[in-house]
Protein backbone atom coordinates (compact mmCIF):
# COMPACT_ATOMS: atom_id res chain seq x y z
CA UNK A 1 0.00 0.00 0.00
CA UNK A 2 1.39 3.39 -1.03
CA UNK A 3 1.70 6.19 1.51
CA UNK A 4 0.09 9.48 0.50
CA UNK A 5 2.55 12.27 -0.32
CA UNK A 6 3.39 14.79 2.41
CA UNK A 7 1.45 18.01 2.06
CA UNK A 8 3.07 21.46 2.26
CA UNK A 9 2.00 22.15 5.88
CA UNK A 10 3.54 18.90 7.15
CA UNK A 11 6.72 19.52 5.18
CA UNK A 12 7.01 23.06 6.62
CA UNK A 13 6.56 21.72 10.18
CA UNK A 14 9.24 19.07 9.58
CA UNK A 15 11.74 21.61 8.17
CA UNK A 16 11.09 23.95 11.11
CA UNK A 17 11.71 21.12 13.60
CA UNK A 18 14.94 20.16 11.82
CA UNK A 19 16.33 23.69 11.60
CA UNK A 20 19.92 23.91 12.93
CA UNK A 21 20.67 20.21 12.54
CA UNK A 22 23.33 18.60 10.36
CA UNK A 23 23.70 15.10 8.95
CA UNK A 24 25.51 12.46 11.02
CA UNK A 25 29.03 11.53 9.95
CA UNK A 26 28.68 7.87 11.01
CA UNK A 27 27.57 6.63 7.65
CA UNK A 28 31.20 5.85 6.71
CA UNK A 29 31.56 3.08 9.31
CA UNK A 30 31.12 -0.33 7.73
CA UNK A 31 30.07 -3.47 9.48
CA UNK A 32 32.31 -6.50 9.26
CA UNK A 33 30.74 -9.76 8.31
CA UNK A 34 31.27 -12.51 10.85
CA UNK A 35 34.15 -14.67 9.68
CA UNK A 36 34.04 -18.41 9.55
CA UNK A 37 36.85 -20.19 11.35
CA UNK A 38 39.69 -21.22 9.05
CA UNK A 39 40.21 -24.88 8.22
CA UNK A 40 43.26 -25.03 10.46
CA UNK A 41 41.31 -23.63 13.42
CA UNK A 42 38.55 -26.17 12.82
CA UNK A 43 41.11 -28.98 12.66
CA UNK A 44 42.71 -27.80 15.93
CA UNK A 45 39.32 -27.65 17.62
CA UNK A 46 38.51 -31.16 16.40
CA UNK A 47 41.87 -32.45 17.64
CA UNK A 48 41.28 -30.83 21.03
CA UNK A 49 37.87 -32.50 21.33
CA UNK A 50 39.31 -35.88 20.33
CA UNK A 51 42.26 -35.51 22.69
CA UNK A 52 40.02 -34.74 25.63
CA UNK A 53 37.76 -37.64 24.66
CA UNK A 54 40.45 -40.29 24.22
CA UNK A 55 43.19 -39.17 26.60
CA UNK A 56 42.51 -38.98 30.29
CA UNK A 57 45.33 -37.78 32.53
CA UNK A 58 44.01 -39.70 35.52
CA UNK A 59 43.81 -43.11 33.82
CA UNK A 60 46.93 -45.22 34.36
CA UNK A 61 46.90 -48.56 32.53
CA UNK A 62 48.63 -51.56 34.06
CA UNK A 63 51.66 -52.28 31.90
CA UNK A 64 53.22 -54.75 34.32
CA UNK A 65 56.91 -55.50 33.95
CA UNK A 66 56.93 -54.52 30.28
CA UNK A 67 56.34 -50.79 30.76
CA UNK A 68 55.80 -48.95 28.37
CA UNK A 69 55.17 -51.83 25.99
CA UNK A 70 51.55 -52.55 25.24
CA UNK A 71 49.46 -54.63 22.86
CA UNK A 72 45.70 -54.14 22.50
CA UNK A 73 43.44 -57.09 23.22
CA UNK A 74 42.89 -59.11 20.08
CA UNK A 75 46.24 -58.13 18.53
CA UNK A 76 48.98 -60.73 18.25
CA UNK A 77 51.84 -60.47 20.76
CA UNK A 78 54.10 -61.09 17.76
CA UNK A 79 53.50 -57.47 16.72
CA UNK A 80 55.28 -56.38 19.90
CA UNK A 81 58.28 -58.54 18.99
CA UNK A 82 58.36 -57.05 15.51
CA UNK A 83 58.34 -53.55 16.99
CA UNK A 84 61.15 -54.45 19.42
CA UNK A 85 63.30 -55.90 16.64
CA UNK A 86 62.71 -52.87 14.44
CA UNK A 87 60.91 -54.81 11.71
CA UNK A 88 58.59 -51.84 11.21
CA UNK A 89 60.03 -48.52 10.09
CA UNK A 90 58.02 -45.50 11.16
CA UNK A 91 56.26 -43.68 8.33
CA UNK A 92 55.51 -40.59 10.45
CA UNK A 93 57.38 -39.08 13.39
CA UNK A 94 56.19 -36.68 16.07
CA UNK A 95 58.71 -34.84 18.25
CA UNK A 96 57.17 -33.73 21.55
CA UNK A 97 60.33 -32.05 22.91
CA UNK A 98 59.56 -28.66 24.42
CA UNK A 99 55.80 -29.21 24.62
CA UNK A 100 53.69 -29.16 27.76
CA UNK A 101 51.14 -31.88 28.52
CA UNK A 102 48.20 -30.19 26.81
CA UNK A 103 50.15 -29.37 23.65
CA UNK A 104 51.53 -32.91 23.54
CA UNK A 105 48.05 -34.38 23.97
CA UNK A 106 46.67 -32.31 21.08
CA UNK A 107 49.60 -33.15 18.80
CA UNK A 108 49.32 -36.85 19.63
CA UNK A 109 45.59 -36.89 18.79
CA UNK A 110 46.29 -35.00 15.55
CA UNK A 111 49.07 -37.45 14.63
CA UNK A 112 46.84 -40.49 15.08
CA UNK A 113 44.04 -38.80 13.14
CA UNK A 114 46.44 -37.98 10.29
CA UNK A 115 47.85 -41.53 10.32
CA UNK A 116 44.35 -42.98 9.99
CA UNK A 117 43.51 -40.62 7.12
CA UNK A 118 46.77 -41.38 5.31
CA UNK A 119 46.57 -45.11 6.14
CA UNK A 120 49.93 -45.06 7.93
CA UNK A 121 50.65 -48.18 9.97
CA UNK A 122 53.74 -47.34 12.05
CA UNK A 123 54.48 -44.10 13.93
CA UNK A 124 57.40 -42.89 16.01
CA UNK A 125 56.67 -40.59 18.97
CA UNK A 126 59.73 -38.87 20.45
CA UNK A 127 58.85 -37.93 24.03
CA UNK A 128 62.38 -37.55 25.39
CA UNK A 129 63.67 -38.55 28.77
CA UNK A 130 64.11 -35.19 30.55
CA UNK A 131 61.98 -34.80 33.67
CA UNK A 132 59.97 -37.86 32.70
CA UNK A 133 56.52 -36.25 32.62
CA UNK A 134 55.83 -37.02 28.97
CA UNK A 135 57.80 -40.27 29.15
CA UNK A 136 55.27 -41.55 31.72
CA UNK A 137 52.16 -39.92 30.27
CA UNK A 138 52.46 -40.62 26.53
CA UNK A 139 52.24 -44.44 26.88
CA UNK A 140 49.21 -44.04 29.17
CA UNK A 141 47.48 -41.84 26.58
CA UNK A 142 48.33 -44.18 23.72
CA UNK A 143 47.01 -47.22 25.61
CA UNK A 144 43.60 -45.47 25.82
CA UNK A 145 43.21 -44.74 22.11
CA UNK A 146 41.07 -47.31 20.22
CA UNK A 147 43.19 -47.02 17.05
CA UNK A 148 46.47 -47.91 18.80
CA UNK A 149 47.16 -51.61 18.26
CA UNK A 150 50.55 -51.85 19.95
CA UNK A 151 53.48 -49.77 21.18
CA UNK A 152 57.02 -50.53 22.20
CA UNK A 153 60.12 -48.58 23.17
CA UNK A 154 61.87 -47.62 19.97
CA UNK A 155 65.14 -49.20 18.85
CA UNK A 156 68.20 -46.93 19.23
CA UNK A 157 68.08 -45.74 15.61
CA UNK A 158 64.61 -44.28 16.21
CA UNK A 159 65.23 -42.74 19.64
CA UNK A 160 65.71 -45.61 22.10
CA UNK A 161 64.25 -45.02 25.58
CA UNK A 162 63.19 -41.49 24.57
CA UNK A 163 60.76 -42.69 21.90
CA UNK A 164 57.96 -45.14 21.18
CA UNK A 165 57.05 -47.02 18.03
CA UNK A 166 53.28 -47.22 17.65
CA UNK A 167 51.16 -49.41 15.37
CA UNK A 168 47.91 -47.78 14.26
CA UNK A 169 44.82 -49.58 13.00
CA UNK A 170 43.85 -47.39 10.05
CA UNK A 171 41.13 -49.70 8.68
CA UNK A 172 39.16 -49.94 11.94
Amino acid sequence: MKKPPIDNDEQALFLEAMAGTRPLAQDTIGHERPRRPKKRQLAEQKAAREASFYFSDSYQPHFGENWPNHVREGVSAGELKKLRRGDYAPEMTLDLHGMNREEAKLELAALIDRAVKDQVFCLCVLHGIGGGTLKRQVPAWLAQHPRVMAMHSAPLEYGGQGALLVLVDSVH
